[in-house]
């Protein structure tokens, strides 16, 4: 298979343990701040690099330290804004707030990087983000959680697009261990604004946060950041969108909630939009081109 190939593949991998980790951290939370479980997570993620490759410290230079502070501080400040705005509206509304990096991911590329965005991703991401609304949405009103939960998916939006700027051609590793220090300190500050921290309570809670550490933090950010080094951002971003679909699969498999009409229809159409995007045309098959680039 190609590299894109794969690295889809992977991101929907990804998206899998993105969609898992909601479900486990969702009774966690409830025992442990949220600011304390991020900040323990990611830095049990940084550390766990670390020690599995000590060598990665070397090579941190100061052009990667410009590139990995910027998107760590995009990504920590997308969790802490992701944070207000639960704190201040509804859980299905800041999921589907915080799902439209989908829609700002290639308005960002058009207006900074002038990425041309082809019709068949435009069509796919509107698909997708009527799903996420199907998905997510059951109640709307104008308030200012919803004004944090658009700031976070622009954030998050941002830091997808930096990602393909700047890592081509860059240690993949180093760049993912920068990312998640910088992310882990961002909530450190968090953590510690009370002036305490307040430790995994019981074991259930260090599973949840070995699992969201390992898995979907070390493991699912470097499988991010190597495959924009070779991935169009808007293709990125709507695979990684699908976590809402595997989140909802997860939730009804272990009951955590009910298979419904809406949770068919709107996790049939976003499966609908990565396919379209996916599935080569017929220009592209008889070419050999990869539908992963354009």
């Amino acid at each position: 298979m190609k590299r894109t190939t794969v690295a889809g593949i992977s991101l929907v991998l990804v998206a899998v343990t993105w969609g898992a980790a909601f479900v486990i951290m969702k009774p966690a939370i409830v025992q442990q701040p949220f600011y304390d479980f991020l900040a323990t997570r990611f830095t049990i993620a940084t550390l766990a690099m670390i020690l599995v490759r000590p060598q990665v410290l070397r090579v941190i230079d100061r052009d990667l330290l410009k590139k990995g502070i910027p998107l760590g501080l995009m990504l920590g400040l997308g969790y802490v804004t992701q944070t207000i705005a639960l704190e201040l509206t509804t859980a299905a509304i800041t999921g589907f707030l915080t799902g439209l990096y989908l829609v700002f991911t290639p308005i960002i590329a058009w207006l900074v990087l002038r990425h041309r965005v082809s019709k068949k991703v435009v069509f796919a991401i509107a698909l997708a983000t009527v799903g996420l609304a199907i998905l997510s949405v059951s109640g709307f009103s104008i308030e200012l959680g919803q004004i944090w939960g658009i700031i976070c998916a622009v954030l998050f939006a941002a830091h997808i697009v930096g990602l393909s700027v700047w890592s081509p051609g860059k240690n993949t590793y180093a760049l993912t261990v920068l990312q998640l220090g910088t992310v882990a300190a961002v909530c450190w500050v968090g953590a510690l604004a009370d002036g305490s921290y307040q430790a995994a309570p019981n074991q259930d809670v260090w599973f949840a946060i070995f699992f969201t550490a390992i898995l979907s933090t070390a493991v699912a950010f470097f499988v991010q950041t190597w495959a924009q080094s070779i991935m169009d951002s808007s293709r990125v971003a709507l695979i990684l969108t699908t976590e809402v679909v595997f989140a909802a699969a997860i939730s009804v498999g272990v009951g955590q909630e009910e298979l419904s009409a809406k949770t068919l229809i709107g996790g049939g159409l976003m499966l609908i939009a990565m396919l379209i995007v996916e599935w080569p045309s017929r220009k592209e098959r008889q070419l050999g081109a990869d539908p992963l680039v354009h």
